[in-house]
């Protein structure tokens, strides 16, 4: 019996995404994609910072409250990965910097002052949260946001959700973050086209994904240039600053999750540790720098 690519494009987490799977049966596949669409759409009502009744937005409005809020066993095992990232990045990849964006508009194009900043600094700090088994105690004015975190985390959970609605081959993408659920036909790895920060609409590498997921990270979705100067949306939680070091990066690894990490901490470490992190990992990745030059071990074609 024939399989079939099915596909099914949509909007979910302020992005463009796309469902692909290998499926005999049309209304199986519809079935399944379906529900994979309900799953990013309820993972995006759930801890999008945009919307007054999602669980992130109770989590921020508990800040200061002596009773703390009880956290679901979902939403903990995010603070988990999160908490794993910031120790592994000395801090640098921090889920409670998202107060910086009270200071930086990148639409309005102004850079704050050193007093602003430092007005802020003190709101920062993953290792100022305290637990009561599953009860998370949130310090005053401070906030979370999982924006760094949460692309990756439902790329993995639509996977193992696909998996277990009988998909044997298939292929998430959540806006440039993917998960694959086996390879394709005659087990072909899947290519993925990584697009050029300077012409989305060119590729800048591509990266063949056997399992596992690839996430990529950049500075070029979100920036702005002042007097010569580059502004990038992506800032140092000790400094207030953005950080400056390589332009874009892409990682394969055996989880999107993993893989989103290590490139995220790796756009905010300066150029040279950024590269000695990335090789450290022995993770296939591709990289760009400030310069245009494109490298690393995850080029193909």
């Amino acid at each position: 019996m024939n399989t079939h690519l099915r596909h099914a494009g949509f909007k979910a987490m302020g992005t463009y995404c796309e469902i692909q799977v290998f499926e005999t049966s049309r209304v199986n596949a519809k079935r399944q994609i379906r529900r994979l669409i309900e799953e990013a759409r309820r993972l995006e009502s759930k801890y999008t910072r945009y919307r007054d009744d999602s669980f992130l937005s109770q989590i921020n409005g508990s800040a200061g409250n002596q009773n703390g809020i009880r956290v679901d066993i979902e939403t903990a095992k995010l603070f988990e990965h999160a908490q794993v990232c910031y120790e592994q990045s000395d801090g640098l990849f921090d889920i409670t910097a998202g107060v910086l964006r009270r200071a930086w508009d990148f639409n309005l194009k102004q850079v704050p002052t050193e007093s602003e900043l430092q007005g802020l600094l003190p709101l920062i700090g993953f290792d100022r949260l305290t637990w009561q088994e599953d009860i998370l105690f949130l310090p005053e004015n401070m906030e979370i946001d999982f924006g760094g975190i949460v692309k990756e985390y439902a790329a993995d959970s639509l996977a193992k959700l696909a998996r277990e609605l009988g998909v044997k081959r298939g292929l998430i993408n959540l806006g440039g973050d993917f998960a694959a659920i086996g390879l394709q036909p005659e087990d072909k790895p899947w290519q993925i086209s990584v697009s050029h920060p300077d012409n989305r609409a060119k590729a800048m590498a591509h990266i063949n994904l056997h399992e596992g997921g690839l996430a990529s990270s950049g500075d070029y979705e979100r920036f702005f240039v002042l007097d010569g100067k580059r502004y990038s949306h992506l800032l140092n939680p000790k400094t207030g600053w953005p950080c400056a070091g390589l332009t874009a990066v892409s990682v394969a690894a055996n989880l999107c999750t993993v893989a989103g990490s290590f490139a995220t901490i790796a756009m905010l470490k300066p150029k040279k540790d950024a590269l000695d992190w990335l090789r450290k990992s022995g993770l296939p990745f591709v990289f760009m720098d400030d310069a245009g030059h494109i490298g690393g071990p995850g080029l193909i074609g």
